[in-house]
């Protein structure tokens, strides 16, 4: 009788563990929010402009749908971005056009079946836009957005000749946005790759508080090897750029450096630039500059501050750093000071300002690890939960009569587009607090009577803060969000009373978190477990390989293919360990065999990366390989390397 009893007591720390909110308030760092935001306002402005001009402000709202095209791909490079954002505009133009089409078709504001059809169609675009959004790794509002585009359409009460126009107005928005990310990556082509070093600096100096402090290091180190690895993936594009250059460029005679660093030299800049490599690699005495007595040593002088370079090196020194934390010898003195020249640095990388502080530790050049992240398993549960949980949120609200329901099924959609129970209910708080903070400025706003002009400048402005808050806090960004949504619907409809409308928001959030809730709590599945006993088996296999190759001496040959293989497990390990213990179901594993794991795989790394140092100094390798995947990893052979 007492097994009963123990299930039932583990079941209810489970629940009560999943539905903890904890770290719901708790803000992230965004060195790029600004810069992002005043770009988004800049496109949500001028994307409303023709509209204004032709004296059509209620057909502005459809064009400005059309720019929340560019709230995507925040983090991404440019290269992708571009790729991903013209993707995004497509979905954004279909998704306005269908819901337009199929609100002048059944006229869902009349009621009846035709609005309960339009619940359904709501449900199935919230599902398919979040499938598409995991799949493509798409983070921030994500499928919110897309629905939110085609609840606003069907909603507008269109007739059959405006479908036309306002597919047209939201393509121009959408256009707007892709264009203004194409000026972006002319204008400012370092951007993604400044940003994806700073954080990878901040991150590993969070790592060595944590180790100087001697708290637990296992959320920090995973943060930061996920930080120095996304960095590494940013820098990614511009080392093809430099390989395939070296390519078109035959007859220059390459290096040692070169080989290692860039590939073969196409020209005499090429050359230039292994010559900085190699003062990277180089211990910091050796490459010194001359000052005057009691002058400070600039290190890095002399580089651009935010040239590929001085990235590579930064990224490398992150990497050196990260496997040298926790070993008995690290190959570092003090981790707090050290950690305070990283944050001092990663500020002056931001503001490309040249550096001028204390001389940073030499950085190992050779061991890059890098490559795509392996995509996410069991993206159907996700995606089927935010069907159920939008439909019938949507279909609650339809039946108790409230006047805007589809803001139901918009709260049901944004507490699911998470990865388990546990963000679901973090979602959930949020989108709570921030509704109520938010709709206390909606009736601030719209109490004023501002006209159209007013609530096109109003909706810009918030579409600013939106886009610098939400990057902190999701919660943080619902603050404007919520008088966001409450001005575009009285953009398109001024004649509804303003009190009708924060009353049906209020309602509507409110019914839809709950729902959302509830469904989470009620589709349980077994995925996140299966996935986190893949992601363990994954990362012994990777150990094992990488425990082998040490003994047999053959760490120092393909140095970058071991630990690449090692670290996206390690990655993938803690990934999958946290979306199993956000579930309700057992994940099956014990927690023991999780941490050993995960410690004997940041032991090796360190391992590899001595073992890599020593090989440098005999045989440079030939540059960097890919991450494989981490659940199929390919079979240990030193001929297998990248070659440039």
């Amino acid at each position: 009788m007492r097994r009963p009893s123990l299930h039932r007591a583990a079941r209810a720390r489970s629940l009560r563990d999943v539905l903890s909110p904890r770290g719901a308030l708790a803000l992230q760092r965004a060195d790029d929010a600004l810069p992002f935001a005043l770009r988004a306002a800049l496109v949500t402005a001028l994307a409303a402009l023709p509209a204004f001009l032709t004296g059509r402000p209620g057909d502005a709202v459809f064009a400005v749908l059309g720019s929340f095209t560019t709230t995507f791909g925040r983090l991404m490079p440019h290269t992708r971005r571009t790729r991903v954002l013209a993707g995004v505009a497509v979905a954004m133009t279909l998704c306005v056009a269908a819901g337009s089409a199929l609100g002048a078709r059944l006229r869902p504001q009349d009621g009846g079946a035709g609005a309960l059809l339009v619940v359904a169609a709501t449900a199935l675009v919230a599902g398919t836009a979040k499938l598409g959004c995991d799949r493509a790794r798409l983070r921030g509002l994500g499928a919110v957005m897309l629905l939110f585009g085609f609840a606003v359409a069907a909603q507008a009460a269109p007739t059959p000749a405006e479908v036309l126009p306002r597919t047209l107005l939201a393509a121009g928005g959408a256009a707007t946005a892709w264009l203004a990310a194409l000026a972006g990556r002319l204008t400012h082509p370092e951007g993604p790759r400044r940003h994806a070093v700073a954080l990878a600096l901040h991150e590993v100096a969070a790592l060595l508080d944590a180790e100087a402090a001697g708290a637990p290091r296992t959320a920090a180190r995973h943060r930061a090897t996920t930080a120095v690895l996304d960095a590494y993936r940013a820098l990614e594009p511009e080392r093809r750029r430099t390989r395939a250059g070296a390519r078109r460029t035959p007859g220059v005679r390459e290096t040692a450096v070169t080989r290692r660093t860039h590939g073969p030299a196409p020209s005499v800049r090429a050359a230039a630039h292994a010559v900085f490599a190699r003062a990277a690699s180089a211990p910091a005495a050796s490459v010194r500059p001359r000052r005057a007595p009691g002058r400070p040593v600039r290190a890095g002088t002399r580089r651009a501050p935010a040239s590929p370079e001085h990235a590579e090196r930064m990224a490398d020194l992150c990497w050196s750093v990260l496997v040298g934390a926790g070993r008995r010898r690290p190959p570092y003195g003090d981790p707090a000071a050290l950690a305070d020249v990283l944050r001092a640095h990663a500020r002056a990388f931001v503001r490309r300002r040249p550096w001028d502080g204390p001389e940073l530790p030499p950085a190992a050049a050779v061991n890059r690890p890098h490559g795509a992240r392996p995509p996410t398993p069991a993206l159907l549960v996700p995606a089927l939960r935010t069907v159920l949980g939008t439909g019938l949120a949507g279909a609650v609200a339809l039946g108790l009569g409230l006047g805007h329901g589809y803001w139901a099924a918009l709260s049901a959609a944004a507490v699911l587009h998470s990865v388990d129970v546990r963000t679901a209910t973090r979602r959930a708080v949020q989108r709570t607090l921030g509704t109520a903070a938010g709709l206390v400025l909606a009736v601030a706003v719209l109490g004023l009577r501002p006209g159209p002009l007013a609530l096109a400048g109003t909706v810009v402005a918030l579409e600013l803060l939106l886009e610098y808050a939400v990057a902190r806090n999701y919660g943080l960004g619902v603050v404007f969000l919520t008088p966001l949504a409450l001005l575009l619907t009285e953009l398109a409809a001024p004649a509804e009373p303003a009190g009708a409308l924060v009353l049906d928001r209020a309602v509507g959030s409110l019914l839809g978190v709950l729902l959302a809730l509830l469904c989470a709590l009620a589709v349980v599945h077994d995925r996140a477990a299966v996935r986190a006993r893949r992601a363990l088996a994954a990362c012994v296999l990777a150990s094992a390989q990488a425990r082998e190759a040490l003994a047999a001496g053959r760490a120092g040959a393909a140095p970058e293919v071991l630990q690449a293989r090692l670290a996206a497990a390690v990655v993938e390990l803690r990934e999958a360990e946290d979306a199993a213990a956000g579930e309700l179901w057992p994940a099956g594993t014990d927690p023991a065999d999780l941490a050993r794991a995960e410690r004997r795989a940041y032991r090796l790394l360190g391992l590899l990366a001595a073992a890599g140092r020593e090989g440098a100094r005999t045989a440079p390798g030939t540059g960097p390989g890919p991450v494989p995947l981490p659940w199929s990893p390919p079979s240990l052979n030193p001929s297998a390397r990248s070659r440039p």
